[in-house]
């Protein structure tokens, strides 16, 4: 690494440390008053001031008094330009945040939603260092007294829980001459579930629970009728005819009478490295979900008893993202 790179990544830490400690931590929703933006010029905004500066000490020089008038006209369109940037971002509210997890090797994503207010906004970037320092971006626009959503890619290449860190929201309308941000200080998490890997069958760690039969055809299934619906419950048992009449979000109940349950035990692939087991349990229980079983997870510290559903799913797969060695 050079010596202007370490430098630069210096200053840039050291700014950093300074608007964490002047605006603190953010909670939603964040509101972007005057005291939280910043600006300055792009490159191409440094090069139009030195255009502009040369256009100056001609014009003086020969008494022109044309090149002197169009270097003032000039000058007063990247002032207002960098009005116009300023207010691009002034009093926008950021309503929304949330990382949606991923598994290793793919990417999560994050989810910024903006509230215009009174004034549209244009060509946004938000961007984010990713778990390796990438540096991701997404454009977006809103029009006036609407919101918009922008949805960043985050890398994920290993387990774990990764904290997002600090969010960039930054805009160059109307002409890029000027670079208007703010940064977002949220508490926002990745997590990165184990890559969902291995070959052994699920009985080899899956016991039945006493008393219970084979899983029955899923067209045995007993219909106990409509429930509302709750976080976690699975699309394709959405009644989607009664929700159109203008109906309450109903789903179908179902009681699986031979339903199988599973407990995937962590000691029980005991021969396996830690990452391997841990992908494996992650295996069955994805293959688990997709076929409506039930199922517990045994972790050295932690145990979840049996159930089923997107949110259960989820919360044994972050529960491996943060097993330690």
């Amino acid at each position: 690494m050079g010596i202007a790179a370490r430098l630069h990544r210096t200053l840039t830490s050291r700014f950093a440390a300074w608007v964490r400690r002047r605006q603190g931590g953010d909670s939603l929703p964040v509101d972007l008053h005057r005291r939280r933006l910043y600006i300055l010029p792009t490159r191409a905004g440094a090069g139009f001031a030195l255009l502009l500066l040369g256009m100056l000490v001609a014009g003086l020089n020969y008494a022109n008094s044309v090149a002197l008038l169009l270097t003032f006209m000039l000058g007063g369109l990247a002032l207002a330009a960098m009005h116009l940037c300023h207010g691009n971002l002034l009093d926008t509210r950021i309503v929304g945040a949330r990382v949606e997890p991923s598994f290793a090797g793919e990417s999560g994503r994050l989810e910024i939603v903006l509230d215009a207010g009174a004034s549209a906004r244009y060509e946004w970037r938000i961007s984010v260092h990713g778990a390796q320092g990438e540096s991701l971006s997404a454009p977006v626009q809103a029009r006036t007294a609407e919101r918009a959503v922008a949805h960043l890619p985050v890398p994920a290449p290993t387990r774990g829980v990764y904290s997002v860190g600090r969010v960039r929201v930054s805009t160059v309308w109307p002409f890029g001459l000027f670079r208007a941000w703010t940064w977002l200080h949220l508490p926002l998490d990745l997590i990165v579930y184990p890559a969902a890997r291995g070959v052994r069958p699920a009985s080899s760690a899956a016991g039945r629970q006493p008393g219970e039969q084979e899983r029955a055809d899923a067209g045995d299934d007993e219909w106990r009728g409509l429930r509302g619906f709750r976080d976690g419950d699975s699309p394709r048992r959405i009644a989607w005819k009664a929700y159109a009449r203008g109906g309450p979000l109903l789903v179908g109940d179902y009681a699986a009478e031979g339903s199988e349950r599973h407990e995937f035990d962590f000691e029980l692939l005991a021969p396996l490295a830690l990452e391997a087991r841990l992908e494996q349990l992650c295996r069955w229980i994805v293959d688990a979900e997709q076929r409506g079983e039930s199922y517990s997870l045994r972790l050295p510290r932690e145990y979840l008893p049996a159930d089923s559903g997107a949110l259960h799913r989820h919360h044994c797969l972050a529960a491996l993202a943060r097993v330690r060695a």
